[in-house]
């Protein structure tokens, strides 16, 4: 299953938390986790500061304990809206008989 997830902000969390150390920790955990296959594409919004991740996960339960792995959701820097995908269905209107 795709999952969109959208970083968004904890109320109360100031920048000087997101120190060098634990921003390497979290690059290295999203690589592990884009070579393993569960995160698709990872993305930064272009008009704010804020992740986009395309995960394929089995479930929304499990794409949430696996965003829960990263050091910035550990340490409550962040978290993410997780928003599930399906499939447009809409083009199977092209092929129906009238």
């Amino acid at each position: 299953m795709k999952i969109i997830a959208l970083e968004k902000d904890l109320p109360g969390v100031s920048d000087s938390r997101f120190t060098d150390e634990i921003l390497k920790e979290e690059a290295a955990r999203g690589w592990q986790l884009h070579q393993s296959g569960v995160i698709r594409e990872l993305y930064f919004r272009a008009d704010r500061n804020a992740a986009v991740l395309m995960l394929e996960c089995a479930s929304v339960d499990e794409a949430r304990a696996v965003l829960s792995t990263l050091p910035l959701v550990k340490q409550k820097l962040i978290d993410f809206d997780v928003i599930p995908l399906v499939a447009y269905p809409g083009f199977a209107r092209l092929f129906q008989d009238p």
